[in-house]
């Protein structure tokens, strides 16, 4: 096994680091003075009107797009070549915005590039590729058992040339943000067929469609992750072309299936990132303070939970990368055994993690002096997002043993 990244991506590694070195920690407090003073908390602040500019100057745009997607742009890297870049965007939680790479539009934009036509790719896919628009992914919804999304219920019913929606969502990231122009919605276009995964359908509802409501701002830990959010959502009689449906009819789980894989690994490539600066920033901490006569690194307890943070984030790191090396050799659907692992893994690490430097900082480190309380809440809510741990257990259980039962 080679644990050398190839030229490509470390010089791209080079370029970032040194993007975020002079372009992005310098202005983590500004963004957050920006964001509290603005008018609409949900806009693009200037601050990241100014980061996006620079990075495609710099060529560090829709860094995510595969190998297998370039002719829609990027330096076409594979998910193990993408693993490192997006661990140091993920070290500010916003940072992934100012290159294009963030949630929910990467994995809306390759559910375009995957199941969309030509005329649904080029009225949506493109100006979300150029960061001219956002998007948004509506599947969980509040009157159900989500983690199960056969459950869904909200309904999208063909109506001769069109379908109409009719449902509520919550938890729906991105919504609130102003130039949120698109909405991926899964509902039930079929609650009778007897296969419990051919019943639900994809649709596209542009926002300003006559009948969608966005209700409310939802807020995770009493964060409202402005500017991008998660929102509920409620359809009411909303009317769209047939030509809206993505892929046809009964293809709405499948199509999630595709989105959320690498979605998931995603989010885990940047909760490393969260997790390895929160322990550089400890070890700092503990090295510029001192507690009954030294040094507060020079305490047992402390080294013991610095020496497990960088274990664990190490053990998380390399099972991550070994994810997404199995994803590029076998795909997604072969790799969904390690997929459910990280997903599992990674978040409740960084959670760990996150909490030890909390304590180290003491009081401060509850406060947004310091980036660790937003991230711990970014990797508790990591742990319901793209599917809850149980359910991940669930299928990972599942599989082993009849791999090793067969």
């Amino acid at each position: 096994m080679n644990f050398e990244y190839s030229d490509t991506v470390k010089n791209l590694q080079k370029q970032l680091e040194s993007f975020m070195q002079q372009h992005v920690y310098p202005v983590e407090r500004s963004y957050h003075s920006q964001l509290e003073n603005a008018g609409n908390r949900f806009s693009t602040l200037p601050i990241m009107a100014d980061l996006k500019k620079k990075a495609k100057a710099e060529g560090l745009w829709n860094l995510f797009i595969s190998k297998d997607h370039q002719e829609y742009g990027g330096v076409g890297l594979t998910n193990l070549e993408y693993a490192p870049l997006a661990e140091i965007m993920g070290r500010v939680l916003w940072s992934s915005e100012a290159f294009n790479c963030n949630a929910p539009d990467t994995g809306n934009m390759e559910v375009f590039m995957k199941y969309a036509t030509p005329a649904q790719q080029e009225r949506w896919l493109k100006p979300i590729l150029a960061g001219d628009i956002r998007s948004a992914y509506a599947m969980t919804e509040p009157a159900v058992a989500s983690s199960d999304a056969t459950n869904v219920e909200c309904l999208i019913k063909r109506d001769g040339d069109d379908y109409i929606v009719n449902g509520r969502k919550w938890f729906i990231t991105g919504v609130l943000h102003e130039n949120c122009k698109i909405v991926i919605v899964m509902g039930k276009s079929d609650p009778d067929n007897p296969s419990r995964h051919k019943q639900q359908s994809q649709i596209l509802v542009p926002i300003d469609t006559p009948g969608v409501t966005v209700v409310r701002s939802l807020r995770t830990l009493g964060y409202d992750d402005a500017p991008l959010g998660h929102g509920e959502i409620l359809f009411r009689n909303v009317r769209v072309p047939a030509e809206n449906i993505l892929l046809g009819e009964g293809r709405g789980f499948e199509i999630a299936q595709g989105r959320l894989g690498p979605g998931r690994i995603h989010h885990c490539m940047r909760l490393i990132g969260c997790a390895q600066r929160a322990l550089e920033l400890a070890c700092q901490r503990v090295d510029s303070r001192s507690t009954f006569g030294r040094k507060i690194g020079e305490h047992q307890s402390v080294r013991e939970n610095i020496a497990k943070s960088f274990a664990e984030i190490e053990q998380a790191r390399l099972l991550t990368l070994m994810t997404a090396d199995k994803m590029d050799r076998v795909g997604n659907k072969e790799a969904r055994d390690l997929i459910a692992a990280t997903k599992v893994v990674v978040p409740e690490m960084a959670q760990r993690v996150i909490d030890r430097a909390i304590q180290m900082h003491g009081a401060g480190g509850l406060c947004d002096d310091w980036f660790m309380a937003e991230a711990y809440s970014y990797a508790r809510w990591c742990r319901l997002a793209d599917g809850p741990d149980e359910v991940h257990m669930m299928a990972l259980g599942r599989q082993i043993i009849k791999r090793h039962t067969e």
